[in-house]
C-alpha cells in the first residue's frame, strides 16, 4: 500500500478495506441515496422518450431504431436533434416488453441499479487511476490505493448532481454510456497488463476497448470520449511521459530527446494509432448516419452560441463552465432545466459574474501547473488523470466543437464528476498529510458524505412527480420561462385553469417569443370563452413561428367560435400544410364544414382523420351522427360497425350505433349495444334515456319506465327525457284505465 494512501487512514478505517466489503459499502450507499425515486412517475422528457416514442412499441420493426433519433423521429428530419442512441432505446423497449407495458417502476429500478453498479465499478477504476497498474506473479492486479479508491467512489455514489440521471428515466442514456465507458477503460487496462515487457500488449483487448467505446457512444454521444482517456492513461502511466521534462528538452533542443521512452516505444505508437483510427472510424460512421448535418437548435436553447460577438460567446461559454464547476463543488441549487433566460447573457467584461470565470481559471491553471511542474511524479500523474477524467468526457458539451442544445445540463456532469471526486480525494489526502487535526478533516469528509446523501434523498423525492419537480425550480431559476410554462401546464392538466393562466402569462412576459406558452394560454382562454384575447395570442404565435401547426389549428377553432368561418378554414388548411398527418386538424375542419352544412366535405375531413388515426373516436362518432341526422341510416350503420371493429371497447361508439340500429328497428342488437355502453359508463344519463326511448318504441314499457327514471335521477334537467317520460306515464295510465 502506498504511503500517500495511508494518509487517509483516519477517514477510511482498515476494517472496510477488503475489496468485497468496499464494494458492498459503495453499492449500499448509492442505493440509499436514490431509492426514494423507485416509484416515481414519468416526468418531464420521460413522456416524449418513453410513452410517446413509437420505437418502443411492439409493432415498430427493430430495424427502425437504427434510423431514428432518441425520440423516435427520423434522423433525416429537419426537426431531429440528431441524438442517436439506439442501444438506449433498445434497453427501453426490452424493459417495456419484460414489464408488460409502460410502467415507470421498472424503468426507475433499472436506473437505480445501473448507478449502483457504476459506483461499484468505479472502485476498480479509481484503484487503477490512483495506484497504477501493478500485478502479482500470478497475474492478479494489485490495489495500491484502497483508501483513495473507496473514498472517491463513495463521493461519486452520493453526489447530488447525479439525481437527474438516476431519477429521470431518460438519464438511462447517461448511465449506460458511463457503464460502457468504464468497461472500455478497464478493458484497455487489461491490454496493458504485460507492457512491463518492452512493447508488449494485447491487441485483442485494445480492439475490444474501442468496441466498448463505440457501444458507449451508441448509448449516448459522450461515451466515445473514453478513447481519449485511454490514450492519456497509456501515455502517462505506461509510457511514463513527463510533460515538463519533454517541453524543456524541446525548448533547449536537447539531443537526448530521441531517447525519451514514450517516443521510442513502438507498442505505444501502435496503440495510439489503433485508438485514433478506431475513434475516427466510429465518428465518421456516426456522422454519416446522422445525415452529415448538425442538429438545428434555437436561440432559447443556447443563447450564447447565437451571440454575434466572439468575445461575448467566449465569456459566456466560460461562465457556463464555471457554473458546471460550481454544481460539482456545491450541488445545492439544482434545476431540471437551465435554459430560457435562467442564466442571462454576460454582454460586457464589466459584469460582476466575470469573477466566476477568473476563479475557475485561477483554480484550473493552478492544478495544471501542479500537474506539469510538480517534482512528485505521483502527484503529477494523479492530477493529470483527474483533470483528464473531469475534462475529456465534458468536451462534447463544451460548445467548442459544435453548438449544443442547452446552457447547463446536470446530466452531462455524470462522468466528469468522477474526475472531480478523484481530485477532491487527492486534496483530502494532501490536507491530511500537512495538518495535525486529522479528526477534524475526517469529520469534514463524513459531513460532506452525509449532507450529499441527504440532498440526494430530498432531490430524488422532488423528481418523483412533475408538480414537485417544476415547483422546485421556481426558487432556483425564477427567470426561466420554461419553468413557469411547465408549472402552468401541470396546473392546467389538473384543472386549475386560473392558476395556470398566471404562470403562462409570466412565461410569456419572461420570453415574449415563447410560442408554446402562447398556444397553451390561448387554449385556456378559448375554453373560458375569452375569444378575442385567445385569437390575439394565437395570431402572434403563428406570426413568430409560421410553421407552428398546433397554433394554426387552435387559431382556426377560435375563429370558428367567432363565426369567422372563412378565416378558420384558411387556418386549418395552413396547419395541414405544415403537418400533413394531422388527424385532429382534419377532425376540427370537419366540424367547421358540418356547421356550414357542407356535409360531404365534413364526412371527407373526418374520414381523413380516421385514416391517419384509426382510433380517432370523435371523428368516427361525428360521421355516424351526421349520417344518422341526414337520414342515411344504412351508411351510418356501416360506418358504426367499421368503427367498432377498430375500437371495440369505445362506449360512445356503441351508443351512437345503438341509436342508428334502434331507428332501423333492429331492436335486439340496439339493446345489446346500449347495455354494453351502460355497463362501461353506468352514470351517463343519455345512455339510459335513449335506451328508454328504444324500449318505448319496442313496446317494453316497464323497462322504458325504469330507464327513464334512472336517466332523470342522473340528470333531472333533461327536457327531452322529461317529455318522453311524461308521454310514457300518460300511456301507462290510459292502459291501466282500459284494464279497469
Amino acid at each position: 500500500m502506498a504511503e500517500w494512501d495511508a494518509d487517509l487512514d483516519h477517514i477510511i478505517p482498515s476494517s472496510i478495506l477488503p475489496p468485497l466489503w468496499a464494494k458492498l459499502l459503495v453499492g449500499f450507499v448509492s442505493l440509499v441515496c436514490f431509492a426514494r425515486s423507485y416509484d416515481g412517475d414519468f416526468v418531464f422528457d420521460d413522456s416524449e422518450a418513453i410513452v410517446n416514442n413509437k420505437d418502443l412499441r411492439a409493432e415498430t420493426p427493430l430495424g427502425d431504431l437504427w434510423h431514428h433519433d432518441f425520440w423516435g423521429n427520423q434522423l433525416s428530419s429537419n426537426t431531429s436533434h440528431k441524438s442517436y442512441r439506439p442501444l438506449t432505446v433498445l434497453v427501453f423497449r426490452m424493459n417495456c416488453y419484460l414489464s408488460g407495458g409502460f410502467h415507470p417502476l421498472s424503468f426507475h429500478v433499472v436506473n437505480i441499479l445501473l448507478h449502483s453498479g457504476i459506483s461499484i465499478l468505479l472502485v476498480d477504476v479509481f484503484s487503477v487511476l490512483f495506484g497504477g497498474l501493478q500485478y502479482t506473479s500470478k497475474g492478479r492486479r494489485l490495489n495500491l490505493a484502497p483508501r483513495s479508491s473507496l473514498l472517491a467512489a463513495l463521493l461519486f455514489a452520493v453526489h447530488p448532481v447525479h439525481t437527474e440521471c438516476v431519477a429521470a428515466v431518460v438519464g438511462c442514456a447517461d448511465l449506460l454510456a458511463a457503464l460502457f465507458f468504464l468497461l472500455s477503460f478497464l478493458g484497455y487496462c487489461k491490454a496493458l497488463r504485460e507492457t512491463n515487457k518492452e512493447g508488449t500488449h494485447s491487441t485483442f483487448w485494445v480492439l475490444l476497448s474501442i468496441l466498448l467505446g463505440a457501444v458507449a457512444m451508441l448509448c449516448k454521444e459522450q461515451g466515445i470520449t473514453v478513447l481519449g482517456l485511454n490514450a492519456v492513461f497509456d501515455i502517462l502511466v505506461i509510457g511514463k511521459l513527463n510533460v515538463l521534462e519533454l517541453v524543456r528538452k524541446v525548448l533547449h533542443k536537447d539531443r537526448s530527446l530521441e531517447n525519451t521512452g514514450v517516443l521510442r516505444t513502438e507498442g505505444l505508437l501502435f496503440r495510439m494509432s489503433l485508438l485514433a483510427l478506431g475513434g475516427t472510424g466510429v465518428l465518421y460512421v456516426r456522422w454519416k448516419i446522422m445525415g452529415t448535418g448538425p442538429p438545428a437548435f434555437t436561440e432559447v436553447d443556447n443563447p450564447a452560441s447565437f451571440a454575434s460577438s466572439m468575445l461575448v460567446r467566449a465569456i459566456n461559454y466560460n461562465y457556463y463552465y464555471s457554473l458546471n464547476a460550481w454544481l460539482l463543488l456545491c450541488p445545492w441549487w439544482l434545476c431540471f432545466d437551465w435554459s430560457m433566460g435562467c442564466i442571462p447573457l454576460i454582454k460586457s467584461v464589466g459584469d460582476w459574474r466575470v469573477i466566476a470565470l477568473a476563479a475557475l481559471w485561477f483554480c484550473l491553471i493552478g492544478l495544471i501547473c501542479q500537474a506539469l511542474c510538480s517534482e512528485d511524479s505521483h502527484k503529477r500523474r494523479i492530477l493529470t488523470l483527474g483533470l483528464g477524467l473531469l475534462i475529456i468526457p465534458f468536451l462534447p458539451a463544451s460548445n467548442l466543437f459544435f453548438r449544443v442544445g442547452f446552457v447547463v445540463a446536470e446530466r452531462v456532469l455524470y462522468l466528469p464528476s468522477a474526475g472531480y471526486c478523484m481530485l477532491l480525494t487527492f486534496g483530502f489526502g494532501v490536507l491530511s498529510k500537512h495538518t495535525k487535526k486529522k479528526k477534524l478533516i475526517a469529520a469534514f469528509v463524513l459531513g460532506i458524505l452525509f449532507i450529499n446523501t441527504l440532498r440526494c434523498v430530498i432531490r430524488s423525492g422532488e423528481w418523483r412527480n412533475e408538480e414537485q419537480l417544476f415547483r422546485s425550480a421556481l426558487s432556483v431559476c425564477p427567470l426561466n420561462a420554461k419553468v413557469h410554462y411547465n408549472v402552468g401546464k401541470n396546473l392546467a392538466d389538473k384543472g386549475n385553469q386560473t392558476a395556470a393562466i398566471r404562470y403562462y402569462r409570466e412565461a410569456v412576459r419572461l420570453n415574449p417569443k415563447y410560442v408554446h406558452a402562447m398556444n397553451n394560454l390561448g387554449n385556456i382562454l378559448k375554453e373560458r370563452n375569452e375569444l378575442q384575447e385567445a385569437e390575439e395570442l394565437l395570431s402572434l404565435a403563428v406570426q413568430i413561428q409560421p410553421d407552428f401547426a398546433a397554433a394554426w389549428m387552435n387559431l382556426g377553432i377560435v375563429q370558428n367560435s367567432l363565426k369567422r368561418f372563412q378565416a378558420a378554414e384558411q387556418s386549418y388548411r395552413t396547419a395541414i400544410k405544415h403537418r400533413r398527418k394531422y388527424p385532429d386538424c382534419y377532425y376540427n375542419l370537419g366540424r367547421l364544414y358540418a356547421d356550414l352544412n357542407r356535409h360531404v366535405d365534413a364526412l371527407n375531413a373526418w374520414r381523413n382523420a380516421t385514416v391517419l388515426k384509426p382510433e380517432h373516436s370523435l371523428a368516427w362518432n361525428n360521421m355516424i351522427i351526421l349520417l344518422d341526422n341526414t337520414g342515411n341510416l344504412a351508411q351510418a350503420e356501416a360506418v358504426g360497425r367499421e368503427a367498432l371493429e377498430l375500437i371495440p371497447n369505445d362506449h360512445s361508439l356503441m351508443f351512437s350505433l345503438a341509436n342508428v340500429l334502434g331507428k332501423s328497428q333492429k331492436y335486439k342488437e340496439s339493446e345489446a349495444l346500449f347495455l354494453k355502453a351502460i355497463k362501461a359508463h353506468p352514470n351517463t344519463a343519455s345512455y339510459h334515456g335513449n335506451l328508454a326511448v328504444l324500449y318505448h318504441r319496442w313496446g317494453h314499457l316497464d323497462l322504458a319506465k325504469k330507464h327513464y327514471e334512472i336517466s332523470l335521477r342522473l340528470d333531472p334537467m333533461a327536457s327531452g327525457t322529461k317529455e318522453n317520460y311524461g308521454l310514457l306515464r300518460r300511456k301507462l295510465e290510459q292502459m291501466q284505465k282500459k284494464n279497469i
